[in-house]
């Protein structure tokens, strides 16, 4: 792993999917095959392989303070291209510098990661009754995980996490996403942990090889999302889980 020190420009941008975005650090560590963050390669001139190397924003809760005056209030996504809980965070605490900013400045945010470590900044996120955190799980079998996310904290320690956050009142989401096989199992493990599912198909070709290596062409095709779409559907529907489709 190579790990580097940097300092940007800016921290906090404007995102497509909520107002704004922070990413503490470039790259992450769990090198997910699947993960679309790894277009960054091309504005990095890293030519290391993808889940190979990390930069670490370590000015970013400096930009942050200043940067937070300057822009409206809006929704505050952490974080849209890395994992914010990756195990660099244990020796930065980045992420956590960047929500006690946040959360002192009364934004709103949505905290996404795969990492049971923001389990450490749980009294923290309890200080604010606009925090959500999303949990991204794509399968309920623990060995199609391993295949796609050989390096990224395991189904259960997501699925504890999530457990352990909802229960201290904190609003809790799961984002199934990509929508790989044996999905439909989720329904069970998440029923209780969560106030809602995202669930979407979100399959950029990355891992393309991943799935022709194990034989699993099959979950490729659109026959195999629109019969797990129906499932999940009716699995989360019968559990009674609020859920949104996405595609």
């Amino acid at each position: 792993m190579i790990v580097k020190e940097i300092c940007a420009k800016t921290v906090l941008s404007k995102s497509k999917v909520l107002d704004y975005t922070i990413n503490p650090y470039v790259g992450c560590e769990h090198g997910c095959t699947y993960c679309y963050a790894r277009f960054m390669k091309r504005f990095t001139g890293h030519q290391e392989k993808w889940g190979e190397f990390v930069d670490v924003k370590i000015n970013a809760p400096s930009l942050l303070q200043r940067e937070i005056k300057r822009k409206g209030a809006g929704r505050v996504w952490v974080s849209g291209i890395c994992d914010p809980y990756q195990p660099l965070e244990r020796k930065y605490e980045l992420t956590r510098r960047c929500l006690e900013i946040l959360l002192i400045q009364h934004q709103p945010v949505t905290v996404q990661t795969k990492s049971p470590l923001l389990l450490r900044d749980i009294e923290l996120l309890k200080t604010s009754s606009d925090v959500e955190v999303t949990m991204s799980i794509a399968t309920a079998d623990e060995n199609i995980r391993q295949i796609f996310e050989p390096k990224a904290p395991s189904i259960r320690e997501r699925v504890e996490a999530l457990e352990k956050l909802h229960s201290e009142g904190i609003k809790t989401s799961a984002m199934i996403a990509p929508l790989l096989p044996r999905a439909e199992g989720l329904a069970k493990e998440l029923s209780g942990k969560v106030d809602s599912v995202l669930i979407d198909r979100m399959n950029y070709h990355y891992a393309d090889w991943v799935y022709r290596k194990h034989k699993l062409e099959y979950a490729m095709t659109e026959e195999f999302f629109m019969q797990k779409r129906s499932e999940l559907a009716d699995a989360f529907r019968n559990k009674g889980v609020h859920y949104r489709l996405l595609f």
